[in-house]
């Protein structure tokens, strides 16, 4: 009840209060940007359409706090194109004449008049709707009491079926108090919707590129440092057993003339060398694409991760079903990465994995009880998993004070 109250109050202040405010815009904008254009030819109206621009930028700053309130979501601001490095006074004073949302700011504070007389009318109107309905009773009293005023109660119905008058007003005005909130909220919407369209819509968009930008830059930040990773190991790996393994074929060959019970040892040692390359070469292969991902889903997957790894593994994977191979791998990669930062750092007795899903979003919780310290700066190996999750729409929460424990919270959507 207390937050319906909260709401209707801040609806009513939004097209009551702001109706004053738009018809003063209104009247300033109209008539400025009628003088600048009826002097452009002049190139006296170039100026005052610039400062009628930002006049504008001024009630759109305003209508944008009130959006905020009406809307519940953060204020948003575009930005607005600056002047070039090094313009000169005239190019400064002009450049909001330059700017795109500038003349949206303009636009939306002409066309809001109208807007704004709806809103304020219907809030009028079912406001006192239930406030003359419920109060209807007290009129009778009120005027009988006026002396010489003996006919302004029959005129107002509190004579013959004054009754009934009651009833029907109240009933009315009970009715007009179960609606009024929703009238409010609506007339308020109405005047939003156009603020929301010109004043916050291309912020909203750009925001949204930026991120699509910043998304696809954390992708290939994430692969590039995945392929480093991949030659690091290879490098370190299988290459130096297989150089250690030719080397030992060699020796072999020049051995089985002199002497074939060395050269079988060494056979022998190059075919164990053999085998553990494989080995490792399968390690990593699962690294690059995991084959029991691709084929039965995160929650095999995620088993067969914990059953490899070195700290005691208490998996709850809680989801059913298939999901896009980029949000998979997603997943997979974190808990995989994460496990191995257990196992090398962490000095933790236990791992909890919990894979859950909540409306449109999977959300991954991986904990330890080690010594703690993780965070995801840059040169950090967490940095790559916010960086690979960014790429899917992802976020990455890392709460690990020193001493521990350690919480990690992966959120993908995944609709």
């Amino acid at each position: 009840m207390r937050s319906l109250m909260r709401r209707v109050l801040l609806d009513t202040r939004y097209t009551l209060v702001g109706f004053p405010t738009t018809v003063i815009g209104f009247a300033i904008l109209i008539s400025g940007f009628a003088a600048g254009l009826g002097t452009a030819v002049v190139w006296i109206g170039v100026p005052i359409l610039a400062g009628v621009l930002m006049i504008a930028r001024g009630f759109a700053d305003a209508e944008r706090g009130w959006l905020s309130d009406v809307l519940g979501r953060p204020p948003v601001r575009p930005r607005y194109k600056p002047a070039p490095e090094g313009a000169g006074r005239f190019r400064r004073l002009i450049n909001p004449l330059t700017s795109g949302q500038s003349w949206l700011d303009l636009l939306h504070g002409i066309l809001n008049l109208p807007m704004a007389i709806i809103a304020f009318v219907l809030t009028v109107v079912f406001w006192a709707l239930p406030f003359l309905g419920l109060t209807y009773p007290l009129y009778g009293v009120v005027t009988s009491r006026i002396p010489g005023n003996m006919e302004l109660p029959e005129l107002l119905g509190f004579g013959r079926g004054y009754g009934v008058n009651v009833v029907f007003y109240v009933s009315l005005g009970l009715l007009g108090l179960l609606v009024m909130p929703f009238m409010v909220r609506g007339a308020a919407l109405i005047r939003a919707g156009l603020g929301r369209a010109l004043l916050t819509g291309v912020a909203e968009l750009q925001e949204r590129i930026d991120d699509l930008a910043e998304g696809r830059a954390a992708a290939v930040s994430a692969e590039a440092n995945a392929l480093r990773k991949l030659e690091r190991d290879i490098h370190d790996g299988p290459q130096q057993r297989l150089v250690s393994l030719a080397m030992e074929l060699s020796r072999a060959q020049r051995q089985m003339a002199k002497d074939p019970a060395a050269a079988q040892a060494t056979i022998s040692s190059a075919i164990t060398a053999t085998r553990e390359t494989l080995d490792e070469l399968r390690a990593l292969s699962r690294g690059i694409a995991p084959p029991i991902l691709s084929d039965r889903g995160l929650a095999p997957a995620l088993a067969a991760l914990a059953s490899r790894c070195t700290v005691p593994v208490e998996l709850d994977v809680q989801i059913v079903g298939r999901f896009q191979a980029a949000v998979e791998n997603a997943i997979y990669f974190v808990v995989a990465e994460t496990m191995t930062n257990v196992a090398k750092h962490s000095r933790a007795t236990v791992c909890t994995v919990q894979l859950t899903r909540t409306g449109n979003v999977l959300m991954l919780t991986i904990g330890d009880d080690g010594v703690g310290g993780a965070h995801v700066a840059k040169g950090h190996g967490l940095a790559g998993l916010a960086d690979r999750l960014r790429a899917v729409d992802g976020e990455l929460t890392v709460d690990s004070p020193d001493g521990g424990p350690t919480v990690i919270v992966a959120e993908v959507p995944c609709a």
